[in-house]
């Protein structure tokens, strides 16, 4: 129904209905972000060779939404977006002291996706949080990498 009233919104213009559906995501996650989040999955993706893993905590308000395919793409998606970037947060207000870079690049949430590098991950999660009417954060990661 959203998609319909977006098209009659955009008179037939696609791309401009997607984008009026982008919109009504970032809103709809905006009011969501004050909501506990206590449920969850915590995901591990090992790369090709052993050779680099990642752990991502990433929350949810009920169980319920933590088992959906939805939600657990997302987890996993995570988890090989922090193995294949390194970041040093999950956003600027969580950098460590001293660690200096391009928020786009140091930053979880405001890199671009790697499956798609016309999206940020924040825009990800959000995407996510429209489809399943639940609060999504990412709490922390781990990145281990052989050697370093």
């Amino acid at each position: 129904m959203d998609c319909k009233n977006a098209l009659e919104e955009a008179d037939g213009d696609i791309e401009r209905a997607a984008q009026l559906l982008k919109e009504q995501g970032a809103i709809i996650a905006e009011r969501k972000a004050h909501r506990v989040t206590r449920q969850g999955l915590v995901e591990c993706y090992i790369h090709a060779g052993g050779r680099i893993g990642a752990m991502v905590e990433v929350n949810c308000e009920t169980d319920f939404v933590a088992r959906t395919e939805a939600f657990k793409t997302l987890a996993h998606d995570l988890a090989m977006q922090v193995a294949a970037t390194g970041p040093a947060s999950v956003s600027e207000e969580d950098l460590p002291p001293g660690v200096e870079g391009n928020p786009e690049e140091i930053c979880l949430l405001r890199q671009a996706f790697i499956k798609d590098d016309t999206r940020t991950v924040q825009e990800i999660v959000q995407d996510t949080i429209a489809l399943t009417g639940e609060n999504i954060q990412v709490k922390r990661f781990a990145r281990f990498e052989l050697g370093h």
